[in-house]
């Protein structure tokens, strides 16, 4: 029997559906209270939303013709293959509550959509949104993605993200206490943070009723204020190489909570908008590296979880 190191999200969904299921990201036409005014403007310091768009995906298209484009790309491989609809861009929880109820519904009419993710920020998340979510989620598959980012105030302040940590445990506990399941996105490796606050972090978030976690590591980004900051004041910056990235996220594994599910462990953005770091690594390969040095070191997720 193989070696347990670590929830994979892939075998997770094959244990809700039984088959193969692809997430096809949407762009429903959102914005987001860190533009437009609401909370701030110019957005979170890092935020490129180029950076993980799929060229189908563009908010001049229906939800349905993004989904039928997104389709036709991934069935080419696999034409048996059941689809998540992902909406990604932007702030996904952000407009009127039957604006919201009909683009979620839209998808879901969609032939081969078994469920829907919802990313969002954790101060976007108002009951009455909650109310029908929990309907919905007793109808299908859904998961509600919070972009954390940091359990740090300080580090939250300094990207400009417009909320807090407690804004977080407030947005996971209601959430969760519904019955639905919840997601979060973090960033390793953001100005300032140290390596013992990243992993203290994940001690953090393991407190919480977080189904599935999804580890991204800091790119500096074209177009990004952050990459402005870079250029000033490089000093002020941590880039992780490969290899130290690596035992970052064994590390951070060991001590989140052995029944929480990783989704991903890293991002990658196109090469033409990546100032760095630039790994020269596609997602897999970077996943197998992670696999062989956790298999050395004799770990697994929640070895170091009290």
């Amino acid at each position: 029997m193989e070696q347990f190191l670590y929830h994979d999200f892939s075998t997770f969904l094959r244990q809700q559906f039984g088959c193969k299921v692809q997430k096809i990201s949407v762009d429903a036409g959102f914005t987001c209270p860190n533009r437009d005014g609401t909370k701030g403007r110019g957005g979170c310091t890092y935020c490129n939303n180029q950076t993980f768009r799929p060229e189908y995906c563009r908010k001049e298209k229906t939800v349905r013709e993004q989904l039928e484009e997104g389709c036709v790309f991934f069935s080419r491989k696999y034409p048996d293959m059941k689809y998540l609809a992902y909406f990604q861009s932007y702030t996904n929880t952000y407009d009127a509550l039957p604006a919201l109820q009909e683009r979620y519904e839209q998808a879901l009419l969609f032939k081969d959509v078994v469920g829907i993710v919802i990313a969002t920020r954790p101060d976007c998340m108002p009951d009455a949104l909650l109310d029908y979510l929990q309907e919905l989620s007793q109808r299908t598959f859904l998961l509600v993605e919070y972009g954390i980012e940091t359990t740090d105030d300080a580090t939250l302040l300094r990207v400009n993200r417009g909320h807090t940590y407690a804004d977080t445990v407030d947005a996971v506990c209601r959430t969760a206490e519904r019955g639905i399941r919840v997601g979060g996105h973090v960033i390793l490796g953001l100005p300032g943070e140290t390596r013992r606050q990243i992993i203290r972090q994940a001690e953090e978030l393991s407190r919480l009723p977080l189904s599935i976690l999804k580890l991204h590591q800091l790119q500096l980004i074209k177009g990004t204020r952050m990459a402005e900051e870079f250029a000033s004041n490089p000093e002020l910056f941590h880039l992780y190489d490969v290899d130290e990235y690596i035992d970052l996220v064994v590390d951070y594994v060991e001590h989140l909570r052995p029944d929480m599910v990783v989704e991903r462990f890293a991002s990658q953005s196109p090469k033409e908008l990546l100032i760095a770091p630039d790994w020269g690594l596609k997602n897999y390969e970077l996943v197998e590296k992670i696999k062989k040095r956790m298999k050395e070191r004799g770990s697994f997720q929640g070895k170091a979880w009290h």
